[in-house]
């Protein structure tokens, strides 16, 4: 129950820092519901089937980052030779995939686009990196739950006149091996029984 309890005190904190119930979801790895209840201090029915997910000891170090960059670098290559699929532009969604994504592109000589998900509009690409118009891209991310910021980032990415050719995380707890017809490839999948 200790790291429960400790959950629920870093929730109730980002909450009274300004952040959503969607971007607390967001920080602690957990789902919408998950957080919400979190916030109600875990007094309502707890949510079935959700995972915690910490990733501390693999995001104090860019060294550590970089090695799992290397196993979504093969999985990426491994995925375009399958599909005969040229990759142009890896996409980093915000926040957690940045660090690997950037990892990834500079390990592939690709250019480097951010999307920034919102969890009530369509969701953007930053001005300040690669644009995705006409382009063939791989998105990568930390973890994928329900796949609703992969679905934002392939339909941005469509509305912009660009290609998604894959989803690329580390951690998978969906069931399913693709996203709107996008296949999804991760290191892990993880499984509630």
């Amino acid at each position: 129950m200790k790291e429960t309890d400790a959950l629920i005190k870093k929730a109730l904190k980002y909450k009274e820092n300004g952040l959503t119930d969607h971007e607390i979801a967001e920080d602690l790895n957990v789902s919408k519901e998950t957080a919400i209840w979190l916030l109600n201090k875990g007094k309502k029915k707890k949510p079935e089937g959700d995972l915690k997910v910490g990733w501390r000891s693999l995001g104090v170090y860019p060294s550590r980052m970089s090695f799992i960059a290397d196993a979504l670098c093969d999985v990426a290559l491994e995925e375009m030779e399958k599909k005969d699929f040229d990759i142009d532009t890896v996409v980093g969604i915000a926040i957690n995939g940045i660090p690997y994504a950037t990892f990834v592109a500079e390990k592939l000589g690709l250019e480097l686009a951010i999307f920034r998900a919102h969890h009530e509009k369509a969701g953007w690409f930053s001005s300040n990196y690669a644009s995705v118009k006409g382009k063939n891209v791989v998105f990568v991310d930390d973890v994928v739950g329900t796949g609703d910021t992969f679905k934002s980032a392939i339909k941005a990415t469509k509305t912009e006149k660009g290609t998604p050719g894959l989803c690329l995380a580390i951690l998978n707890k969906r069931a399913r091996d693709d996203i709107q017809g996008v296949p999804l490839r991760a290191l892990i999948r993880a499984r509630v029984i």
